[in-house]
């Protein structure tokens, strides 16, 4: 039987269903705080997204929020990325803004609301701890606090041995002789509390018990520096894997008629025993060392996960995991990122927050869609320079599809992916067409044939060409 508002009055008076009510409205404005993590270079080599990789904490992380099966990048490298997404702005290659790896927001656009920055102006007490912006320099007024780190993120950061990167001793005449920096992988047996990453895992540790007793809202962003080269990370990871067992890329070769305008990245090779990138035996074991450095972040990262939970601060924190871009780990005979194929710009995108079911969304979001959508989670006000669209109604019903297509941009290249295929074109200085390429995701998953100059399929180019055009439309008209 159902209790009228006077007969709860009468049981039990006045005050207590005046306390009552008040503290069922002050639940209702209690603001969310955010966990902001950031993972250099992680592709979607996750057991939750299907891979073999060893990942137990990231999987706990989806097994109780919404993965973005179609999440995407804006621009496939690290600097350009982060300012993208902590500033809610696309690339913009003809302006010159987000570019490449050195980007600084700062210089490129300055004055801008980030996005730690809207919240901090919202009553937060926002923290940047390890890798968030590429530099730590870098929109210092977006934070509470001085960004903390452990080493930079630019500059000579992987000159041996500056920043204590590698734990075994490496000859001078071992050295890369132009880049002065050592062996591209390496394990060693020592305890996670020698890396980087752990330092930056047990300060975040340390962080959240501070936030909690500052009862304020808080958002901490955390930037891990693995599995960015060099695949440096503790033997015990390294032994998760059999490496003669592990599966290399069945399509170690060029895809026909791939624009010339797309070439593996010469990162890998700014460090030494990378004389034949193409052998098998280099295959598998960069793969080996990839996994080893994923599955050391992910048990950092469980350490974190652990503690918000510890505190009881995980039943009102927004939790964002994701991958500042895709990577190549021999597809195509490709390594890292730098290109407008799929394994450079598909990133994983895990988003946990309180009343959002578990599931796994197929929509297609960008990064400079998170913006908004924390932002609209949190009720703090949108800034007006704001380029990308809240998907929150996708967090609230996964099913719900946000976007038609994804817009990246990588040097003079721009590229549209709508779900089925992927569509690419470049152009010169006068802004004539010097290429272009069509991948059709369901005939030709791998991405192993351009299929843009195919009769068969000359009405889905010609149409993405339009489309292109009324991307580049919309873009310019929201351009800042």
């Amino acid at each position: 039987m159902k209790t009228s508002f006077k007969q709860l009055v009468k049981q039990t008076g006045w005050l207590s269903v005046t306390s009552c009510l008040c503290s069922l409205s002050l639940h209702a404005q209690e603001k969310k705080n955010v966990l902001f993590i950031f993972v250099d270079d992680l592709r979607t080599e996750l057991g939750c997204y299907g891979s073999p990789v060893q990942t137990p904490n990231i999987d706990r992380l989806a097994s109780q929020s919404v993965v973005f099966r179609n999440a995407y990048c804006n621009v496939p490298v690290s600097g350009a990325s982060r300012a993208s997404l902590l500033t809610g702005v696309y690339p913009d290659f003809e302006r010159k803004r987000f570019v490449d790896a050195e980007t600084y927001s700062q210089n490129d656009l300055p004055g801008v609301t980030t996005l730690p920055q809207a919240f901090k102006e919202q009553g937060y007490h926002t923290v940047s701890l390890g890798k968030v912006f590429h530099h730590h320099d870098d929109r210092t007024d977006s934070w509470s606090e001085t960004p903390w780190i452990v080493s930079p993120a630019s500059g000579d950061w992987a000159t041996y041995n500056k920043w204590n990167v590698w734990k075994k001793t490496v000859e001078e005449k071992d050295l890369h002789p132009r880049s002065h920096r050592g062996p591209y992988y390496e394990s060693a047996d020592l305890p996670d509390s020698c890396y980087e990453d752990n330092t930056i895992a047990r300060k975040a540790i340390q962080k959240l018990g501070e936030l909690k007793e500052r009862k304020e809202p808080f958002f901490l962003a955390v930037g891990f520096r693995k599995p960015h080269l060099p695949f440096i990370a503790p033997q015990k990871y390294w032994d998760l894997y059999e490496e003669d067992s592990i599966a290399i890329a069945g399509n170690r070769y060029r895809p026909s008629g791939l624009p010339k305008q797309v070439q593996s990245s010469r990162e890998i090779c700014q460090y030494t025993q990378t004389d034949d990138t193409s052998s098998e035996a280099f295959h598998q074991k960069t793969r080996h060392a990839y996994y080893a450095c994923v599955s050391f972040v992910d048990a950092q990262i469980g350490l974190v996960l652990d503690e918000l939970k510890r505190l009881r601060l995980d039943r009102n924190t927004i939790v964002v995991l994701l991958g500042d871009n895709g990577w190549h780990l021999g597809e195509h005979d490709f390594w890292g990122k730098h290109t407008l194929l799929k394994e450079s710009t598909h990133v994983p995108l895990i988003i946990k927050g309180p009343g959002w079911k578990h599931a796994c969304s197929q929509s297609i979001v960008e990064f400079v869609d998170i913006y908004p959508t924390l932002c609209k989670a949190c009720h703090i006000p949108l800034p007006s320079h704001l380029q990308g669209k809240s998907f929150l109604p996708t967090l609230v019903q996964p099913q719900k599809k946000h976007r038609p297509y994804a817009y990246i941009q990588w040097v003079k290249g721009e590229n549209l992916l709508d779900g089925r295929y992927s569509y690419a074109e470049w152009h010169n200085d006068a802004r004539q067409l010097t290429g272009k390429l069509l991948f059709d995701h369901q005939a030709d998953p791998d991405e192993n044939r351009n299929a843009a100059t195919s009769e068969q399929y000359e009405k889905q180019t010609a149409a993405f060409g339009t489309q292109m055009k009324k991307a580049k439309e919309q873009k310019q008209m929201k351009s800042i």
